[in-house]
């Protein structure tokens, strides 16, 4: 198949899928055409059958914004007639879906098929918006093709949307290959010198993250036993946290990061990943913990249930329940044998439910169902 995928280029949910399918597709012969304002961090190198077409949305005077969803339908025409693509895969609904329906009507006679594909945010925040409602309500329900990330999603989407077509749920993956403690090489040393217990959080460091929760939780956990805390992105709450660490008195046991193009070596230094999110579609970080054997402490939101299993892989808490979710932590970290316990139940369960070996799949019998169907 000669496959367009069309996703953010940043750091995010969405865009590491998309840029992990699009090799996961290549690899099994796939064409696949990535179109986006950026190249995807994710793919920054050379690979074979995936190609790289970056939308440049021009400025005149005339218009107070660059008009970004007319220029990526453009892209998308022009990428779909030169390589006579089969499809195209909007991850995201916003633009992404609404260019992709654009497109399609232009090409025409070409007979190209749409698939949308939902992760989150853009059902859960950006879709409740009055300005963007109507707008992804017509696009769900004029693609070929819809996925959500979770079951979770799926609902949610059926319910605020009053969709009465298919969503089909095909789950986040990882590749566990690389995401596994014993193929990475594991500094521990450098973040906890004397061999102190290691905490992870990675997000945008939006408000919905909570991450000054993340700073409690650590701050309640090192009052009884040495510990370190690694906090890995950026985003508007970032100087917040900051502050608060430093209110804390903990700066020297917490390590600001920024933006890493892949978590896996530190996710292999890590004890426990902290995720005390008010909302998860799905989790995707939860489940890169999972697969290098962390633990995961979350929140019962959204998605996370269908990803974390409450008592054997992590544990899940209410919103804003700091106390719990430290006394959490410190049981696990405090029982060798129930930890390791975790540890394995953890890896085991995203190498039997969530591995891109198993999912990728899922996507290509999806595409060729699609393109079966009659126009």
């Amino acid at each position: 198949m000669k496959i367009g995928i069309i996703c953010y280029p940043t750091h995010g949910g969405s865009g590491v899928v998309a840029s992990e399918l699009a090799l996961g597709l290549a690899q099994r012969d796939h064409q696949v055409h990535i179109v986006s304002y950026a190249t995807p961090f994710r793919l920054g190198s050379f690979h074979q059958n995936v190609f790289i077409h970056e939308v440049e949305a021009t400025s005149y005077p005339l218009f107070k914004y660059p008009p970004y969803a007319l220029s990526l339908a453009t892209k998308l025409v022009d990428v779909s007639k030169e390589y006579g693509l089969d499809l195209l895969h909007a991850h995201y609904a916003v633009p992404h879906a609404a260019s992709a329906y654009l497109a399609k009507q232009i090409l025409g006679s070409q007979k190209i098929k749409t698939i949308t594909t939902l992760h989150g945010t853009d059902i859960t925040l950006v879709g409740l918006d009055s300005s963007f409602y109507q707008v992804i309500k017509f696009n769900i329900e004029q693609s070929d093709g819809v996925t959500a990330v979770s079951e979770y999603l799926q609902k949610r989407t059926v319910e605020e949307f009053a969709i009465r077509r298919e969503i089909r749920v095909i789950h986040n993956f990882v590749d566990t290959r690389r995401y596994d403690r014993d193929s990475n090489d594991c500094t521990r040393e450098h973040f906890a010198p004397q061999g102190e217990k290691i905490l992870m959080h990675a997000s945008n460091f939006r408000p919905v993250k909570r991450v000054t929760d993340v700073v409690r939780i650590f701050a309640r956990i090192r009052e009884q036993i040495p510990v370190k805390l690694l906090l890995v992105g950026e985003g508007p709450e970032r100087l917040f946290v900051q502050q608060l660490v430093k209110e804390l008195k903990l700066s020297q046991d917490v390590s600001f990061l920024g933006e890493q193009d892949d978590i896996g070596q530190l996710l292999s230094c890590t004890d426990l990943f902290l995720l005390p999110s008010e909302q998860e579609s799905f989790g995707l970080v939860a489940l890169e913990a999972m697969s290098c054997g962390v633990p995961v402490i979350g929140t019962s939101i959204g998605g996370l249930p269908e990803v974390v299993v409450d008592g054997e892989t992590g544990f899940l808490l209410p919103v804003g329940d700091v106390s719990g979710m430290a006394k959490k932590a410190l049981e696990l970290l405090s029982q060798a044998e129930r930890y390791a316990a975790f540890q394995k139940k953890a890896r085991e369960r995203v190498a039997s439910s969530f591995d891109s070996q198993l999912i990728i799949p899922q996507y290509e019998a999806f595409y060729e169902e699609v393109l079966n169907e009659r126009s």
